[in-house]
């Protein structure tokens, strides 16, 4: 599903840095550090997004969706919402089709289209590989 936990711990030992300081640097809890570091689930995407930010990754590499470590400093993603309009926009679907072909009730979509809630790091995931493109471009980073 993810490898999130072992480029994580790449990441960590190539910057020569322990859990304890990456918490302080990033803003991010010890113990979400030491939950991503176990490999028990995924975090939200302002955590994910936070820590692609200060290795100064893709959040695609750390998720382990791409091999490649492109060092690049990305742009400041827009609100969900904003950002679901361009998507759908770009590959010219609407919502119905969205929620169809991902299998992604219409409340949760409606949710982020209104704003009201953002996507989890799995549902990114899951709509990167059905428009076959990046989570950051999903997250409007590139």
């Amino acid at each position: 599903m993810s490898n999130l936990s072992e480029n994580l711990k790449y990441l960590m030992t190539e910057a020569e840095i322990d859990a304890r300081n990456l918490a302080q640097a990033t803003g991010i809890d010890l113990s979400t550090i030491h939950t991503l570091l176990r490999g028990d689930g995924l975090p939200y995407v302002d955590t994910l997004v936070k820590l692609a930010d200060h290795f100064n990754c893709s959040t695609d590499y750390l998720l382990g969706l791409t091999d490649t470590f492109c060092e690049t400093a990305f742009k400041q993603r827009p609100p969900f919402n904003e950002q679901l309009t361009v998507i759908l926009r770009h590959f010219k679907i609407t919502k119905y089709r969205l929620e169809k072909d991902t299998h992604l009730s219409e409340k949760t979509v409606n949710r982020w289209h209104n704003g009201k809630t953002q996507p989890t790091v799995e549902s990114l995931m899951r709509l990167a590989k059905y428009l076959d493109c990046s989570v950051d471009f999903l997250l409007g980073r590139v």
